[in-house]
C-alpha cells in the first residue's frame, strides 16, 4: 500500500532533460527543459486561441495545476465519480423491463458508455502539442468557439453543480439516519431538521475542499471514496442474498403496470435509470489532464489502464447489485429512493445496527469524496472567469471565497428544493448527451474519418442516438411527474 501511495504522489513517468518534437518540415528538433519542471511541452494545453491571443498559464487552475497523476490515481478518481447513489435504484429498471431486457439494456449501456470514454481518452491529445484537459475545450475544438460553448458550457456546469446538490441531499439525509440509528430515543428530544443536516454535510465537504488545491490532490481522498462505494454496493447485495426474497414477489412487468400508456412510461423510466447511472464523462478529460505526457509515454496509456481497471470493478458492482436487488424485492422494490429507502424501512429491523451504521457511513463518505471531484470542475470554470477579467492568478483567499460561495449556493438549492432527488431522471436526462452522444460527434469533427466509412457511420449513429436518448429520458421524466400530479408529499419529502 505504501508503494501504491508513493506512486500516486510521484507519478509513473520519468522525465529526460530534453524533448524531441517533430516540426512542420518533418525534421526532429530537441528542446532543453529546466531540471525542476514537472511537465513537458506536450503537457501544456494550447496557449493560443484562434486569434493568436495568449492564454493564462495552466498552472493557475485547479484541473491542470499538478500533472503528477498516473493509472492508480485515474482509477481512484473514476471509481469515486463513476459509482453514485443512483446505483441503488438500478433494480427498479428491472421491475419495469423484466430479467432479459433489464440485463440486456444494462449491458448495452455499459458497453456504449465504455466506448465513448475510449473516444474521449483518444481525443485528449488528438492534436499535436495540445491537450484538451476539459470537456469544454474539446467541444470548442470540435464545434467551434460559438457552438462549442453553447453545446457544452451549460450542460457541464449544470451536471457538475446539480450532482453536487444531489450529494448534499443524499449525504445530509443519510447523516440524519445514522444519527437516529446511534441515538435512538435521544434523537427525539432535540432533533436536527433535514435542512440542518444538509448544512452539516456541506460544511464538511467545503472544509475538505479547502485542503485540496487541485484535482490531483484529491487522489487519496478519491481512494477512500472508491473503497466506500465498492464497499456498500458489495455489502448490500451480499446482505440481500443472505436475507432471501420477500414474500409474494412478482417478476412479471405486466403485473406492475397494466395500461399501455403506463408500460410506455415505465420503459422510458427504466431506460433513464440505466442511462443516468453511468455518469462521470464530464470529468474524464479533467482526470486525464492530471497525468503527465511525454513523446515516449502518452497520458492516454496510463488513462486507458485506469479506465479498464475502474470499469471492471464498476461492472462487478452494478451487475450483481441489480440482479440480486431485483431477485430479492421483485415488484416490491422501492420506487422512490431505491435501496436507501428500503434500508430505513423494510430492512431496518433485519440488519444489525453496526452493519447498518457502516453502510450509512460509507454512503456519507462516498458523497463527500465524489463532491470534491465534481466541484473541482466548477471551481476551475469560475477561476477561469476571474482570471480572464483580472489577468492574474487567483490568490488563496480568492480560491477559498469561490469554494465557500459555491458551497453556499448548492446548500441554498438543496434546502429550497429538497425534492430534487426525485427529479434525478430529469436532471440527468438534460446532460445525458455528454455521455452517450457528444463524444462520437466530436470524434467525427476532429478525426475527420472518410465519409460513409464504417467508423464514420458508427459514430454518427451513436451520436444521434445518444442525443435522442437524452430527449427520451427527459420526456419520460416529465411524463412521470405529470402522472404523479406533483402532490404535496412530493414537494415536501420526509
Amino acid at each position: 500500500m505504501g508503494e501504491m501511495v508513493n506512486k500516486c504522489k510521484q507519478g509513473d513517468v520519468g522525465l529526460d532533460n530534453r524533448i524531441h518534437v517533430l516540426n512542420d518540415d518533418g525534421d526532429i528538433t530537441s528542446n532543453h527543459m529546466l531540471e525542476n519542471e514537472n511537465t513537458t511541452a506536450l503537457e501544456s494545453d494550447s496557449r493560443k486561441d484562434s486569434s493568436g491571443n495568449n492564454h493564462p498559464s495552466d498552472d493557475w487552475f485547479p484541473i491542470t495545476q499538478s500533472r503528477r497523476g498516473n493509472a492508480w490515481t485515474a482509477t481512484f478518481h473514476l471509481l469515486s465519480s463513476g459509482i453514485g447513489i443512483q446505483t441503488l435504484s438500478l433494480p427498479l429498471a428491472f421491475v419495469y423491463t423484466g430479467w432479459f431486457w433489464g440485463i440486456f439494456c444494462l449491458s448495452l449501456a455499459f458497453i456504449w458508455q465504455l466506448y465513448t470514454i475510449g473516444l474521449l481518452v483518444s481525443l485528449h491529445e488528438s492534436v499535436p502539442d495540445t491537450r484538451y484537459s476539459r470537456y469544454l475545450q474539446l467541444s470548442i475544438a470540435a464545434f467551434g468557439e460559438k457552438f462549442g460553448k453553447i453545446f457544452a458550457l451549460f450542460p457541464v456546469m449544470y451536471l457538475s453543480g446539480g450532482t453536487c446538490v444531489l450529494f448534499i441531499i443524499t449525504g445530509g439525509r443519510t447523516m440524519k439516519l445514522f444519527y437516529q440509528l446511534l441515538c435512538g430515543d435521544c434523537s427525539s428530544k432535540q432533533p436536527l431538521t433535514t435542512t440542518q443536516w444538509f448544512l452539516v454535510f456541506i460544511c464538511l465537504a467545503i472544509l475538505v475542499s479547502l485542503f485540496l488545491p487541485n484535482l490531483h490532490s484529491v487522489a487519496l481522498v478519491s481512494f477512500l471514496g472508491a473503497i466506500m462505494v465498492v464497499g456498500y454496493c458489495t455489502i448490500l447485495w451480499v446482505v440481500l442474498i443472505a436475507k432471501g426474497r420477500e414474500n409474494d414477489v412478482v417478476y412479471d412487468p405486466s403485473d406492475v403496470v397494466m395500461s399501455e400508456a403506463s408500460q410506455v412510461r415505465s420503459i422510458l423510466n427504466a431506460l433513464g435509470i440505466i442511462a443516468v447511472v453511468f455518469r462521470g464523462h464530464n470529468v474524464v478529460l479533467e482526470i486525464q489532464g492530471t497525468i503527465p505526457s511525454t513523446p515516449s509515454h502518452s497520458s492516454s496509456k496510463s488513462m486507458r489502464k485506469g479506465v479498464l481497471a475502474s470499469y471492471l470493478i464498476i461492472a462487478m458492482c452494478f451487475f450483481p447489485f441489480s440482479i440480486v436487488g431485483y431477485w430479492s424485492f421483485g415488484n416490491k422494490f422501492p420506487s422512490n429512493g431505491g435501496l436507501l429507502t428500503a434500508l430505513s424501512t423494510t430492512l431496518h429491523n433485519r440488519m444489525s445496527k453496526p452493519l447498518l451504521g457502516l453502510i450509512y457511513v460509507q454512503v456519507v463518505i462516498s458523497c463527500v469524496t465524489a463532491f470534491q471531484i465534481y466541484s473541482m470542475v466548477v471551481y476551475d470554470n469560475l477561476e477561469r472567469a476571474y482570471v480572464s477579467r483580472t489577468n492574474h492568478e487567483c490568490s488563496k483567499f480568492t480560491r477559498m471565497t469561490v469554494r465557500i460561495l459555491f458551497g453556499g449556493l448548492t446548500f441554498f438549492i438543496s434546502a429550497a428544493f429538497p425534492f430534487l432527488q426525485s427529479l434525478s431522471l430529469l436532471i440527468g436526462g438534460i446532460a445525458l448527451h455528454l455521455t452517450f452522444g457528444y463524444p462520437s460527434l466530436m470524434w467525427i469533427a476532429i478525426k475527420r474519418p472518410p465519409k460513409k466509412s464504417v467508423s464514420w457511420w458508427l459514430n454518427l449513429v451513436l451520436g444521434c442516438l445518444g442525443t435522442g436518448l437524452s430527449v427520451f429520458v427527459i420526456v419520460g421524466a416529465v411524463w412521470n411527474l405529470v402522472c404523479k400530479g406533483l402532490d404535496a408529499n412530493f414537494f415536501h419529502p420526509r
